[in-house]
């Protein structure tokens, strides 16, 4: 399977960019799918005595990795846990223009300390459970920022204070930044857009995981055409249980 050329990605309906429905606005399938994604995730992390840091990425950019960490987040709170997302793509944020709330103070005055905790979390706006903590000003030096001592100890400060925290990470094939901090997750979700991603990429996204030793939680297939199975819905979310050790998508 070849990735889709940007001309056919544009005339593609499929490819185009709708405003992604968070929270309260998802479907009825999406919201369910999310919340069959929140069980997987509370069963492989069942330890409700520390906070679980999972990190969310993708093989390469526009997969929904960022819809996906809100909505995540968002059932999480529901479920009555206390969630922190931390936009740790610093090169092309999107959470602060979905959610609507100020780009900055964020994560890189934070690692740069030019800004408190308390001054650079937010409230999502989603539900009173999730806070938000902003990419901040786009800085030259994203991965070293994320693989810092500053971020370690950002990391320990804030797993005092939530139940989970949820990382939106960079594309594996584009830059480093999410293998720099995998390793400080207790585990990774792969978000795959259906029809979208080279398989070629996909795989040395992966290989790139297992190099770094990175635990995979599961993957997830994101705009599933579901009427190809005789299903109603177009586009949804679908959650792939298996590790990476027993399939793949």
């Amino acid at each position: 399977m070849s990735a889709p050329r940007k001309t056919e990605r544009t005339r593609n309906p499929l490819f185009q960019k709708e405003k992604p429905r968070l929270g309260d606005d998802l479907s009825f399938a999406a919201a369910e799918a999310y919340k069959l994604l929140r069980t997987n995730v509370l069963f492989a992390l069942p330890d409700e005595q520390k906070c679980r840091l999972v990190g969310v990425t993708s093989t390469c950019s526009g997969e929904g990795k960022s819809t996906l960490a809100l909505n995540l987040a968002y059932m999480l709170a529901s479920a009555g846990e206390r969630v922190l997302v931390i936009e740790a793509d610093m090169r092309i944020p999107t959470i602060a223009k979905q959610l609507g709330v100020n780009p900055s103070p964020g994560l890189s005055n934070l690692l740069a300390g030019l800004c408190t905790v308390g001054e650079a979390i937010q409230s999502s706006g989603l539900h009173n459970q999730l806070w938000v903590l902003t990419s901040g000003g786009i800085p030259p030096n994203p991965s070293e920022l994320l693989g810092s001592r500053s971020m370690r100890n950002s990391l320990d400060a804030l797993n005092k204070a939530f139940d989970f925290i949820l990382l939106d990470l960079p594309p594996v094939t584009e830059v480093a930044d999410a293998l720099v901090i995998s390793k400080l997750a207790d585990g990774m979700i792969m978000v795959v857009r259906q029809d979208y991603t080279n398989r070629r990429a996909f795989n040395a996204a992966m290989n790139q995981l297992r190099y770094v030793q990175a635990k995979i939680l599961g993957f997830v297939i994101t705009w599933g055409d579901y009427t190809k199975n005789g299903g109603k819905h177009k586009q949804g979310y679908g959650y792939y249980a298996e590790s990476a050790k027993k399939g793949r998508p």
